[in-house]
């Protein structure tokens, strides 16, 4: 069943995290800010949502990365219950796909929970000073990539908020499958 998160709450400040990344080390969101904003998506490996457009987030990343806009990806799913979410299996496709951002492992959720991460992938543009600013659409993909000349919402977004410190008024949600919750003990 496809989730959309809630529309943009402009300005609420993105939480710290501390979480092992695909790449050896632990990152702090001060680590990943960059000086324009910061990208902050929650994916993870098995979702057909995010499988359908991985190589667009990867261009879009890198691109946002040359406008000074920092990026991470965090995966917060249940991994005991959906094993190709596991750590290992995360760093194996880090290391595939060359992903040109850490790729963060939450877990025990608490990451996700912070930042009312409801979907896969999930995105939170934030600017400058980590206020939310975008909280959209990658593009108007779905379980398959659309046509390659689509508009790059999310790109177009944090590229405003690069230059302007602001996102834009009007935003299409993202959708995908729900996080994977973890069963409440």
């Amino acid at each position: 069943m496809a989730v959309s998160p809630p529309v943009c709450d402009f300005g609420w400040h993105a939480p710290d995290f501390f979480l092992p990344g695909t790449d050896g080390r632990a990152h702090r969101l001060g680590d990943v800010t960059g000086e324009k904003g910061t990208l902050v998506m929650f994916i993870c490996n098995h979702c057909p949502y995010v499988i359908a457009v991985r190589d667009r987030i990867i261009r879009d990343a890198k691109d946002l990365q040359a406008l000074g806009i920092g990026v991470v990806a965090i995966s917060s799913n249940d991994a005991g219950a959906y094993p190709e979410d596991s750590y290992e299996r995360m760093t194996e496709l880090a290391e595939e796909l060359a992903l040109p951002f850490p790729y963060l492992y939450d877990a025990d959720q608490s990451v996700a929970r912070a930042y009312g991460a409801v979907c896969t992938p999930d995105f939170f543009g934030f600017d400058a000073g980590l206020g939310l600013q975008y909280r959209g659409r990658l593009d108007a993909s779905r379980k398959a990539a659309g046509p390659a000349d689509l508009r790059r919402d999310l790109y177009e977004a944090m590229k405003q908020v690069a230059e302007t410190g602001r996102g834009p008024a009007e935003q299409i949600p993202s959708m995908g499958c729900s996080i994977k919750w973890k069963d409440a003990a």
